[in-house]
């Protein structure tokens, strides 16, 4: 395990790492890389014990009798159709697939889960084919299937116990009651809040899904089909090509480019104001529906009782609107795309979305009041394009950048947002970091962050925000113990996340003429483009096992996520509008 240089001025602290927290990570991974290079399935219980030994913060509870039941549910939410799966298969596109003897995987359903964005199908027997995007995801998918195995082992005799199994055939036919869910907790020796949770992710499918664990033993095998570099970079070649095709009458190499990494809603929204312009339907949809919550948030704000953003409500009915009036999103899309909003999904290879924007064709009068800064009209002016890329995971962002950097004639800007665990802050908080270590390449990465506190906190509403921050890009959210965290604790490093560190290199390769180093300390500063990484924490790893796998952001959740997409759309914005300003100087027409 590679320890980050000490960057920091005064006095040496001391470096050593706990080594039996470290070498436990290192064995592993070691372990399960060395049997996925078998050409046959590997049975995941082969790595019960090297999980056992590592003590990962996402799974404390590991060897206990009693199910952890946080680190249980952080696997269902993650991976889909875990209770009927024995086979899981992974590569990277349709090409890898077929070539292994899979050639029709993309006609198999087409499955996701709820926390993990991972294009997957199921074949409605037993296997499970994943694609990957990089390394990162062989990191992040197994200990979570190795995890669920461990757990679904405790399980399985306790829902099996006469008493159990009784409760659960009585209600095979429709959902748990309280005092039913109650009477289970007691009989199968489980959490009723943790029944209460697993009946939020399964809903009316939560009897059916606990006999499925009642009745069958879990024995998952896993194969990785092609794990070489350059399939990694022939999907990646692949996904951008289909980006271009999708969108002919825009000329890629002939545009610059502010690249944007976050998620497929926040920026939209926050650009085409679609969600504004409908606000009565929204309006009358909380009204007439039945979440009294709702309700009483959306008339608190209007009455300015609760100091909550009315955009960022708006943007979160939306979501449940369009969910009851499926027609409402393509509503949406055509709004959308006449202020030059475009949405290109992937296919054939890994799940990350695109959207591009062509800043020329944004309505002033639309956009978020947050964002109506003076000279807006002046985008018209522009030939920029906002390439907004759906966060990959771990590795697969360092190809992305690339990708996208060498397609586009120039980049303007790279705006990371996204969720990490923080060591300092509590759930919901904004963190803001300079230094990240990358756990890949080994770098300390300096950089001047283009955001501070002061152009996130007008915008935060029930979060701190803590800048000045350090991070470090980690392998996998498994792949970390309290050893391991409590020594980059001491140096200073306070928010934990995946994909800082390989967006970086990539950076680092867009402004030096060499690949990205390995073990050094980077500086970054004075890049002909601003770099911009915001963080907001969705788990806490010293809190013993909270995380969202034990609880959910909820609506609270946006509070963050738009301040953050507001602070980049703000920069990108201001910096578009300015640079047209020295064009039109140079030129002499302003």
């Amino acid at each position: 395990m590679r320890l980050p240089p000490l960057i920091d001025l005064g006095e040496p602290v001391d470096r050593t790492v706990p080594r039996a927290a470290t070498d436990a990570i290192a064995l592993y991974e070691r372990t399960y890389w060395s049997l996925l290079r078998s050409s046959r399935d590997v049975p995941v219980r082969t790595l019960e014990e090297a999980h056992l030994q590592m003590r990962s913060a996402l799974h404390i509870g590991a060897r206990d009798e009693q199910p952890d039941m946080a680190a249980f549910l952080y696997a269902v939410l993650r991976v889909p159709m875990l209770h009927r799966v024995q086979h899981v298969v992974m590569g990277q596109s349709d090409r890898v697939f077929a070539a292994h003897g899979y050639p029709d995987v993309e006609s198999w359903s087409e499955v996701s889960a709820p926390a993990r964005r991972r294009r997957s199908f199921w074949d409605n027997e037993g296997t499970l084919a994943v694609y990957i995007a990089s390394r990162s995801d062989v990191d992040d998918l197994v200990p979570i299937l190795v995890a669920y195995q461990i757990e679904r082992d405790k399980l399985r005799p306790r829902l099996a116990r006469p008493a159990a199994r009784a409760i659960l055939e009585n209600h095979e036919d429709g959902a748990l009651d309280d005092e039913a869910r109650a009477s289970l907790a007691e009989a199968a020796d489980l959490d009723e809040e943790d029944l209460e949770r697993l009946h939020r992710v399964w809903g009316d499918d939560l009897v059916r899904q606990l006999l499925i664990l009642a009745e069958s033993r879990c024995r998952i095998q896993v194969r990785l089909l092609s794990g070489s570099l350059a399939e990694y970079r022939r999907a990646t070649r692949r996904w951008w090509g289909h980006v271009i095709a999708s969108l002919p009458t825009i000329a890629f190499e002939e545009r610059p480019v502010y690249f944007v990494s976050s998620n497929m809603h926040a920026l939209a929204n926050l650009l085409s104001g679609h969600a504004l312009a409908i606000e009565p339907a929204l309006a009358a949809f909380v009204a007439e529906g039945s979440d009294a919550a709702l309700r009483a948030e959306y008339a608190d704000i209007l009455a300015r009782n609760v100091p909550s953003s009315r955009e960022n409500f708006l943007y979160y009915v939306l979501k449940k609107y369009e969910a009851a009036h499926p027609e409402a999103a393509e509503e949406r899309r055509a709004a959308e795309a006449a202020c030059g909003i475009h949405r290109v999904p992937s296919e054939h290879v890994f799940d990350v979305a695109v959207q591009v924007v062509e800043l020329a064709r944004l309505d002033p009068e639309r956009i978020d009041p947050r964002l109506r800064l003076p000279g807006l009209e002046r985008l018209a002016a522009s030939d920029a394009l906002l390439v907004n890329i759906d966060f990959p995971l771990g590795m697969a962002a360092y190809q992305v950048l690339s990708e996208v950097a060498v397609g586009a004639s120039s980049v303007r800007g790279v705006y990371v947002t996204g969720k990490a665990a923080t060591l300092n802050g509590r759930i919901g908080d904004v963190m803001i970091a300079s230094v990240v270590h990358d756990e890949h390449s080994g770098c300390t990465y300096l950089f001047d962050n283009r955001f501070r506190a002061d152009d996130v906190a007008p915008h935060l509403v029930y979060g701190a925000v803590l800048d000045h921050q350090k991070a470090i890009s980690v392998l996998g959210t498994f792949l970390q113990n309290e050893g391991y965290m409590a020594v980059f604790y001491k140096e200073g490093y306070t928010v934990m996340e995946m994909e800082a560190g390989p967006y970086l290199s990539a950076v680092y390769e867009m402004v030096r003429p060499k690949r990205y180093p390995q073990d050094e300390i980077v500086h970054l500063t004075g890049a002909p483009f601003p770099i911009g990484f915001i963080h907001y924490a969705s788990d806490t790893p010293f809190s013993k096992g909270k995380n969202l796998g034990s609880q959910n952001l909820g609506y609270y959740g946006i509070d963050p996520t738009y301040a953050a997409m507001a602070a980049i759309a703000h920069a990108v914005l201001g910096d578009e509008i300015a640079t047209i300003g020295v064009q039109e100087e140079l030129l002499g027409t302003r």
